[in-house]
């Protein structure tokens, strides 16, 4: 014991926070690097982002459903975590990789290793309690504050300072080496978490893992399979492909779990068919939640004022601010001094100012810009860092290939506007770097950003149109320093760290009193907390008038205070509410139904990052406050039986 816990608990909390410390690195800057075309990002339409982000949190959730049973059956929790830990390292070390396909492997590799990890880890908490063990409780509270100790560093000191110091790629090199640390651990205590494992067995009246292929995974795959078919065939303007055969396929599971519930003998029938608006409010509640790395983070970028302010005088604030590029300052504020135009190349083709952008320039488009009067082209070589160049420079030093080894493809935007990805062949590597320097009168020389004539516009004209006189000007080369977008999603685990107590202490008083909160009104405090935060959310988007204004960066704090209360009060309810209305022949089929209504709200939140950018921000928040709304009405309407089923079962 340690502390009065299993001394396992301790190990088991640092594995998990090392490996949510990576997951959560990787989450905070995905839809960001994917959508990115100013600092060397993959360039792809936000349509394409967001699916991307919606089907890797969806997929995530939805192999612990199988990753719990094989480890069940066949592996056992410890090596189960180990291989999980193993292969999301290999997957964030493919996602290091150039090349667009080792992207797409190394994302494959974190689901299955995550579908792994995820469920067993958390298994192996619980088994080092004895039946009944009043610790249990508090031991799961350390474990989940390890969490989201994981994600706070991740969102607000590793994301940012890697990518900002070392790139993209070494960010999710930076996870992958976190992911490893965490299996290091486990087999540094491997001997002493034996009590946490069990040996893979199957029990009497488990559901055969023939029957959830044959009732739930065959039925899912062939639906989806023909939505997917059905979409392709028609020019959907939001709802891409993937989005749909994912959404159409998730019908054989819901219809599963419903037939599952009507079809049970009565005294399992009431317990059963309560689990439905559970999963609801489940899958719901993390639709919205897990826009933080969508929609949200598509918020701080593009309708945050991420000037520190303030903050200047936190001692770190400096390491997780980056340059704004023109992109910031489209909609900045009058105060906002504008970048002085010689910092600016302007060229007539997009297509060479999205190779600058995306750091993949051929050398032909190299060689136009070196033609350009009073451009000078620094080569730098493919590590950069000469003596003799100005650290400063080589912050708008970008990587040279080959031709032949580049493929440029231009697809429409949300809007109609031509989106231009810079796509790059596997394994490539840079033949040389450079930086673009232009002289200034005085005779020194400053680095200069590659734009279109389009956005040169947007910046000076779009100020003068606005506002109707002349912007201030920074000094050539210099840029606007700002928070980096990602770091605002760590206001969600400093909440649950801060707020976690605070709750417990409250359901606890009130227990002490004889006013106990009812098990089930949680679940619907916590939908009605969460639309309260959109709706704060929907104030902050009538500010932006349309999107032409940036707000302040507290409406996004104030947002995530008010949803991790909803958090608090529903996800662990949610959780314990599972495992206990469901018999015991079907918790590890029940528990599969908590992760895939998760799951189908994750694929919506990739969905709904698109839908942001095709409707107004009030009305985006005022929308997603009318979807929380309906499901809280919903769970208001059942709560009796839920009440009454919670009552039979002594959940």
């Amino acid at each position: 014991m340690a502390f009065g816990h299993p001394k396992g608990l301790f190990p088991l909390f640092f594995t998990e926070m090392w490996e949510r410390l990576a997951f959560y690195t990787m989450v905070g800057i995905l839809l960001l690097y994917t959508i990115d075309a100013e600092r060397g990002g993959l360039g792809l339409p936000r349509a394409q982002g967001n699916e991307i982000y919606g089907l890797y949190l969806a997929f995530v959730y939805f192999t612990p459903f199988l990753g719990g049973m094989i480890a069940d059956r066949y592996f056992g929790y410890r090596r189960s975590v180990a291989i999980g830990g193993l292969l999301m390292a290999s997957g964030l070390f493919l996602m290091g990789m150039p090349g667009f396909n080792f992207f797409v492997l190394g994302l494959i590799g974190l689901i299955v290793g995550n579908g792994f990890f995820k469920p067993n880890i958390s298994v192996m908490v619980g088994n080092l309690y004895e039946p009944g063990d009043p610790k249990r409780d508090s031991g799961f509270n350390i474990f989940y504050m390890g969490i989201n100790i994981g994600a706070l560093a991740a969102t607000l000191i590793v994301a940012p300072i890697v990518r900002n110091y070392w790139g993209w790629l070494w960010t999710f090199r930076a996870a992958g080496l976190g992911v490893l640390f965490a299996v290091v651990l486990l087999a540094f205590f491997w001997k002493s978490l034996e009590k946490a494992d069990r040996k893979p067995a199957r029990s009497e009246g488990d559901t055969s893992m023939g029957e959830i292929f044959g009732k739930i995974l065959a039925p899912a795959f062939v639906v989806g399979i023909i939505g997917y078919v059905i979409a392709k065939q028609f020019d959907m303007q939001i709802v891409r492909p993937s989005d749909f055969g994912f959404l159409l396929g998730m019908i054989p599971v819901v219809i599963f779990f419903v037939r599952l519930g009507l079809t049970a003998n009565e005294e399992e029938k009431p317990g059963l068919l309560a689990l439905l608006p559970i999963f609801v409010a489940g899958g719901a509640f993390f639709m919205i939640l897990h826009l933080n790395g969508s929609a949200m983070t598509q918020w701080a970028r593009d309708f945050t004022d991420r000037r520190p302010g303030a903050a200047q005088s936190v001692p770190f604030i400096d390491q997780i601010q980056q340059d704004a590029l023109p992109s910031y300052y489209l909609n900045a504020g009058e105060d906002v001094a504008r970048p002085h135009p010689n910092s600016l190349l302007v060229v007539s083709s997009s297509e060479i100012a999205n190779q600058f952008g995306q750091s993949r320039m051929r050398e032909s488009a190299v060689a136009t810009l070196d033609a350009f009067e009073g451009i000078e082209v620094e080569r730098v070589g493919v590590e950069g860092g000469h003596e003799d160049i100005d650290p400063a420079w080589m912050a708008r030093a970008v990587k040279v290939y080959d031709d032949d080894q580049i493929d440029v493809r231009t697809e429409k935007g949300a809007h109609g506007e031509d989106i231009i990805t810079v796509g790059l062949e596997d394994r490539a590597i840079p033949k040389d770097q450079v930086v673009l320097l232009r002289e200034s009168r005085d005779g020194s020389l400053s680095p200069v950003f590659v734009v279109d004539q389009g956005t040169h516009d947007a910046i000076y004209d779009g100020y003068r149109e606005r506002f109707g006189h002349e912007p201030d000007l920074m000094e050539p080369g210099v840029f606007l320093q700002v928070i980096n977008a990602e770091v605002y999603q760590s206001w969600n685990p400093f909440w649950v760290i801060v707020l976690t107590p605070v709750v417990v202490w409250f359901f606890g008083w009130r227990l002490k009193i004889g006013k106990a909160v009812p098990t089930a009104h949680k679940l619907l405090y916590g939908m009605l907390l969460t639309t309260a935060a959109l709706l704060i959310m929907a104030v902050a988007g009538s500010m932006t008038d349309g999107g032409s204004v940036k707000v302040a960066g507290l409406w996004m704090a104030l947002f995530y205070l008010v949803i991790t209360f909803g958090e608090l009060c529903l996800s662990p309810i949610g959780l314990s509410l599972v495992t206990k209305l469901a018999p015991a022949r079907l918790a590890g089929l029940a528990m599969g139904g908590w992760f895939l209504a998760t799951s189908i709200g994750n694929k919506f939140s990739g969905f709904l990052g698109t839908v942001q950018n095709h409707m107004e921000p009030m009305w985006f928040f005022v929308f997603l406050a009318g979807l929380a709304a309906a499901v809280a009405l919903f769970i208001f309407m059942v709560l009796p039986k839920l009440d009454a089923a919670i009552k039979k079962y002594g959940a």
